[in-house]
């Protein structure tokens, strides 16, 4: 997954929205969102990684959310370990949050941020093995983590909250849908749009991170295409929490998932595919 904005208790009638897309080898072997069981016994909402096993966003039917991103850097390598086991060992409910990060080699993974959040009680916190302050560095590789506060939040393949353009364009389509009353419906065309959005920027205010300009400049827009490198966007993502008084959950939340994939088939362009939509509900 290589770009998330997330909204954590930033509205009392949405407290929490993510909207992400996921970025890949159009080649690598993937399931698009569904129901699966972790090894645990554990029943998770997400797409699912087919050549590791893990998965870059995910949430559980406990109340357990989980996100992750790789960091960009001139070397390419995912490390000895998926990261995406970091994100399933979480949600399977087994660890807390000191256990696992005292359980975590950072020099077994490719640079990783990891986002994780136990809706009902309240805590949300960031994880990553590269310094915040160089990201793209790969030495020395260590352990960073903090707690997240409530707010609007923003990440891609840098640092959390690293103003990229795309990240903060993505940001303020979040806002702007959390900035609508509450009895009207949440505008989550806003959010696909902006998922959707091709524009690269201009090269003078591209980031830094050791990759050819030509390169950096093809991954700068929100929704990624370069065909000639067989690489892309790959599934889009918006997850919401909003209050339910359905009998399935009594003065409850539901918590809707949508996803849309976007595979070439047929020899058609790799585009943004409305078409190709997937959705679940969970009730917590």
């Amino acid at each position: 997954m290589c770009l998330i904005a997330f909204a954590i208790d930033a509205s009392p009638a949405c407290p929490l929205l993510i909207a992400a897309n996921r970025d890949e080898f159009l080649d690598r072997p993937t399931a698009p969102l569904h129901r699966w069981t972790l090894p645990d016994g554990t029943s998770v909402v997400a797409g699912r990684d087919l050549r590791d096993g893990g998965t870059w966003l995910g949430v559980s039917e406990t109340g357990r959310v989980a996100m992750l991103t790789n960091v960009r850097s001139v070397q390419i390598g995912s490390g000895q370990r998926s990261r995406g086991e970091l994100a399933t060992r979480w949600l399977d409910g087994g660890l807390s949050w000191e256990a696992l990060l005292d359980d975590l080699d950072p020099a077994a993974y490719g640079g990783f941020n990891l986002v994780v959040g136990d809706f009902h009680n309240q805590f949300w916190a960031w994880a990553g093995n590269r310094d915040p302050e160089r990201p793209h560095d790969e030495h020395p590789i260590g352990l960073h983590s903090r707690r997240l506060e409530a707010g609007v939040y923003g990440l891609s393949n840098a640092a959390l909250d690293t103003p990229w353009p795309k990240s903060e364009r993505l940001k303020q389509a979040l806002c702007e849908c959390l900035a609508q009353p509450a009895s009207s419906p949440l505008p989550i065309t806003r959010l696909t749009a902006a998922l959707a959005d091709t524009r690269r920027v201009p090269t003078h205010v591209l980031p830094d991170t050791g990759v050819p300009p030509e390169l950096e400049h093809g991954l700068s827009s929100p929704f990624v295409s370069l065909p000639e490198r067989g690489y892309g966007t790959r599934s889009s993502l918006v997850l919401s929490v909003q209050t339910s008084e359905t009998r399935a959950a009594p003065a409850g939340w539901r918590v809707a998932v949508d996803e849309w994939t976007h595979i070439p088939v047929d020899g058609h362009a790799h585009a943004w595919n409305p078409q190709h939509r997937r959705s679940e509900t969970l009730f917590w």
